[in-house]
């Protein structure tokens, strides 16, 4: 049954909508089903599946980390097992123009060594008109034809605008995009299929795909590979109270913020360019001096030339720095900030010249790192004795250009701490990105309880709002 334009709109206002009352995950996740529930659809039944196929590849082809699409295979063979028609849809990156032919490749070699006899995979390239939102009948008729059994891929869905219409989107936008949004969710329920499968764990905006498109759907499911990192993994790292934050994006702030306001963080460890927002905060709040360097110029000049400067810390970022601090430890919470750093000479140092940058935290804070971490585990041991269970912790980002020998330092010996912990009973949980690459480089996922393939995902995920995919797919169980 086909929706109205009425329909969509009022979806649309609640997916962007911030409501303190929304259910929080684990409430959303007893209504969400998995995809195992629907094994009874019958063989040719056609299923979008959308996947996680954000993934870089070099020029020979190959996937700098192949996580994400071997994410992907549990659900495609348990679909192709069932003779489904799957259309598996997603994007690689914010360039329209990347395409998802190396996905296609790369997946059929999943697929064959998992036992799944697809042949080579295909990719419809044009399927929507960007101007109306009208599925293409081209692809349509494509889709029409294939047999039980079947794999098909839609090309990168941000090659559409429309795709990201809903990213910046206020309650006033909503009447103007409401008709091409209707039109399109119609056209992926009536001309591609009726049954809708996010096994996309990393692609957490408020993409159509993954937030519009469950409207129309007569089933809605999680993949296997998301259910379990949702279910298992993630609900556990929601209970985290050792939080180590780092980063060079300011947005991070909001994040912690996030996380800080669900109440169950005893202790942040913060590095990276956040920590010099909070040090420089911290210095205010005590009315002492601190000098941040290079990060408190908006533009630096290079040969001339003036640029954005991307390492600035603006001082809105520092307010909101000092107001965290002031509620935090109001609450109980320890920030645990550097206290020595690594410039770009290599030499360590107390603090930072005018002109100079930190590129990684020095051997005293890495030092006061170990102290914490010991601390932590005899809190750990205290809290299971009494019968509570084991401790969370966290670990998110790296802590200095850990890419160079030079400045990896820090990063390099803090997986030994996560390892460590892992050890003495902790549960250890480790967000994707640089986080998780840092583990793979300098250690083993053996180390800790698990490394997730997602980072924004989740921050999103532990902060007090709901990630949009989650969202769509609750509003559309009820």
């Amino acid at each position: 049954m086909s929706i109205s334009v009425e329909q969509i709109q009022d979806w649309c206002g609640k997916l962007i909508e911030k409501s303190p009352d929304f259910p929080a995950l684990e409430a959303c996740l007893t209504k969400i089903p998995a995809v195992s529930s629907l094994s009874q659809l019958p063989s040719g039944t056609r299923v979008l599946v959308r996947g996680d196929t954000d993934v870089t590849f070099d020029e020979q082809g190959q996937p700098d980390d192949d996580s994400r699409l071997r994410a992907l295979v549990a659900t495609l063979k348990f679909g192709a097992e069932r003779g489904w028609v799957q259309i598996l849809y997603g994007h690689r990156g914010r360039d329209p123009k990347n395409s998802l032919d190396p996905v296609a490749v790369y997946l059929t070699k999943l697929l064959t060594e998992a036992g799944v006899k697809t042949g080579p995979l295909t990719v419809i390239k044009s399927w929507m008109s960007d101007e109306t939102g009208e599925i293409q009948a081209a692809a349509a008729a494509a889709i029409a034809q294939l047999s039980p059994g079947s794999i098909v891929l839609l090309e990168n869905t941000r090659q559409y605008k429309l795709e990201q219409a809903l990213w910046k989107a206020k309650a006033a936008d909503l009447p103007g995009l409401a008709p091409k949004l209707t039109a399109y969710a119609n056209g992926m329920r009536d001309k591609i299929a009726k049954v809708h499968v996010n096994e996309g764990f990393a692609a957490s905006n408020r993409d159509l795909s993954s937030t519009v498109v469950p409207r129309a759907m007569d089933h809605n499911a999680l993949g296997l590979y998301i259910d379990g990192e949702l279910r298992t993994h993630l609900q556990k790292t929601r209970l985290a109270e050792l939080v180590i934050f780092s980063g060079m994006k300011m947005e991070k702030l909001d994040d912690l913020q996030a996380i800080l306001n669900r109440g169950q963080v005893r202790v942040v460890i913060a590095a990276g360019l956040l920590a010099l927002a909070l040090k420089k905060a911290d210095a205010e709040l005590a009315q002492q001096p601190f000098e941040m360097g290079l990060a408190k110029l908006p533009t630096t000049v290079k040969d001339g030339v003036e640029k954005e400067n991307k390492i600035y810390v603006p001082p809105e970022r520092i307010e909101q720095a000092k107001t965290m601090l002031t509620n935090a430890r109001k609450n109980g919470v320890e920030f645990v900030l550097p206290v020595d750093f690594i410039l770009g000479t290599g030499a360590p140092s107390d603090t930072i010249p005018p002109d100079g940058a930190q590129f990684d935290v020095g051997p005293r804070t890495i030092a006061l790192h170990a102290q914490k971490v010991n601390e932590f585990i005899a809190y750990h041991q205290k809290k299971v004795a009494a019968g509570q269970g084991a401790a969370v912790v966290f670990h998110n980002g790296v802590f200095g250009m850990f890419e160079k020998e030079e400045f990896a330092k820090a990063t390099k010996q803090f997986m030994d701490q996560l390892k460590k912990m892992t050890e003495a009973g902790l549960l250890v949980y480790v967000g994707g990105g640089e986080g998780g690459a840092a583990l793979h480089r300098y250690g083993d996922e053996s180390w800790v309880t698990h490394c997730f393939t997602a980072g924004g995902t989740i921050l999103k995920a532990l902060g007090t709002d709901p990630i949009p995919y989650i969202k769509a797919l609750y509003l559309a169980a009820r």
